[in-house]
């Protein structure tokens, strides 16, 4: 079980990489995002079960760490770069700007996801990417739909 969950949240092992894990993890949602792009259904299927392993997984994996929000947990960057896109339309400067926009909400951890990112178990770990990929798509939409407008 051990296995699975460390396989699980470290998505794959991008999360052990010694060079930014949590930018693999993300750039990793970016991947799912490209293959999935244009089938909402499973878009949306995928965004879910990417959240709900993490839900699942993460508290047992900061025991395995031995850390709260352990750097080798990356499930909750790829389920947040893949919620920063969703619904947004697909374009190549989208993506960039999504991708900046979501890792930097994410290393700031603007309000509420600072406080929230002091919760222990996936609570935590998993929330505080939800909200920088809230704050990412609302960003995304506005713009988006001004560019499109114009």
């Amino acid at each position: 079980m051990r296995r699975i969950v460390k396989l699980t949240t470290s998505f794959f092992y991008l999360g052990h990489s010694p060079i930014m894990p949590g930018t693999l993890g993300s750039f990793a949602g970016l991947i799912i995002y490209f293959s999935v792009k244009d089938k909402i259904p499973i878009y949306a299927f995928s965004l879910i079960f990417l959240f709900m392993l993490g839900i699942l997984f993460s508290a047992e994996a900061e025991r395995i760490y031995k850390r709260k929000d352990a750097q080798m947990i990356v499930i909750d960057e790829a389920c947040g770069m893949m919620l920063a896109l969703f619904l947004v339309p697909y374009k190549l400067w989208v993506m960039i700007l999504g991708f900046i926009l979501f890792r930097t909400f994410d290393i700031l951890k603007p309000p509420p996801a600072k406080a929230i990112e002091k919760f222990s178990g996936a609570f935590g770990v998993m929330f505080d990417d939800i909200i920088a990929a809230i704050y990412t798509n609302l960003i995304l939409q506005i713009i988006t739909r001004i560019f499109t407008k114009c």
